[in-house]
């Protein structure tokens, strides 16, 4: 069963109304302004336009990515969400670490990267494996999932902070969040480059410098690490976990 959300109504591409249930309703949280709405539209006009040649660099970043979705030490049966999929280069990953009685959900909000998305998941017959359009910030899903990761996706979003908080709110308690991204050189006379590097990022993936991802992160999560760096530290992994409720 593949899903795909069209104007925050579920079209479910089987004609079965029971399956995965998704909304892009705020659920009571504050509604996006104008700023984020048009940081949203460039996202989705860049990534169809790249939906393309994406696969070019999928086998460069493989490593990372492989590395990045061990660390969520995901067991059979898990339920696993991918946040900004883009034209489901995690998805074989997923789905091997979570088996066929597991359950595998991706969410992205260009079509032309969801199509490519689900075209992968047809060639597959990956009947456990679904793809959502949908806001990040806004998704709400009807069973909270046991992991959740983000590869180079979530310091593209319009709004940084409120787009981890609504991934927190979707864990079960325990669950972890890694989050493999990019950004600006950190440290050392690099630096000097930076100006050159946010643009291209801008330029290339409508790349948000205003929100910092790792200050969302550990401004939501407890427990939030830094587990590897790597191209000069503009590359990163952390891993965040959700706090287990107390009785």
């Amino acid at each position: 069963m593949k899903t795909d959300t069209d104007g925050g109504q579920i079209v479910s591409n089987s004609g079965d109304d029971s399956s995965e249930s998704a909304t892009n309703e705020s659920g009571g949280r504050s509604e996006p302004d104008s700023s984020y709405r048009a940081h949203q539209k460039r996202s989705q006009t860049k990534w169809d336009r790249w939906s393309d040649w994406y696969t070019m660099s999928e086998r460069d970043l493989e490593p990372m990515r492989e590395d990045a979705i061990a660390h969520l030490a995901l067991e059979s049966g898990d339920r696993v969400l991918d946040i900004g999929c883009g034209p489901g280069v995690n998805l074989a990953m997923l789905r091997e670490a979570v088996g066929s009685t597991g359950q595998v959900v991706a969410v992205d909000y260009s079509p032309k990267m969801l199509k490519k998305a689900r075209e992968r998941i047809d060639d597959h017959g990956w009947e456990n494996v679904e793809v959502v359009r949908a806001d990040a910030m806004q998704v709400n899903f009807d069973e909270p999932f046991d992991a959740a990761i983000a590869s180079l996706s979530m310091s593209l979003m319009p709004d940084v902070r409120r787009t981890v908080e609504n991934v927190h709110r979707l864990l079960a308690p325990g669950a972890p969040f890694v989050v493999f991204d990019v950004r600006p050189f950190p440290k050392g006379p690099a630096r000097i480059l930076n100006p050159l590097v946010w643009r291209f990022l801008h330029w290339y993936a409508n790349w948000n410098p205003d929100d910092d991802v790792l200050d969302s992160l550990r401004a939501v999560f407890t427990e939030c690490d830094v587990l590897e760096t790597h191209t000069a530290g503009t590359t990163y992994t952390v891993l965040c976990q959700k706090v287990k409720a107390t009785v």
